[in-house]
């Protein structure tokens, strides 16, 4: 017999709009997002804010999308980007991500960037924004 794979916690009622319980009611529905424990949670922190390269960024964010279905978008601003704090981070409407998930990994993001800004310079120049510079 085998164990379960171990689920996250329920949010607190009122304090997040997750859907925990509604996604594990709900017939069907993609929980691969419940594994990721607070445990779990923060080992993918620390990765994140250990970033070696644009590919190890590009890498997690495919690992994240693969095995637990969180899509994150990385943009530069709408306005001029002079920092790490000019950039967008967008993710799709996923039932069972918790609010402060959605805080934590663009935050360790920001970090690993300003560590190395030669990661930041590498994705800026991705959308064109240094080209010709």
């Amino acid at each position: 017999m085998t164990n379960p794979a171990p689920t996250r916690q329920p949010c607190p009622p009122a304090a997040c709009i997750c859907g925990h319980g509604q996604l594990l009611d709900t017939p069907g529905a993609d929980c691969r997002i419940l594994q990721l424990t607070r445990h779990e949670e923060r080992k993918l922190i620390d990765r994140l804010e250990n970033l070696q390269s644009l590919e190890d960024l590009q890498r997690l964010c495919g690992r994240m999308q693969e095995l637990l279905g969180i899509v994150v978008r990385i943009t530069p601003g709408y306005n001029e980007v002079r920092s790490v704090r000019g950039l967008v981070f967008e993710f799709d409407e996923q039932p069972g991500l918790c609010r402060k998930t959605r805080e934590a990994i663009p935050a360790a993001i920001r970090r690993a960037l300003a560590r190395r800004p030669e990661i930041f310079f590498r994705l800026l120049d991705e959308h064109d924004l240094l080209r010709g510079a």
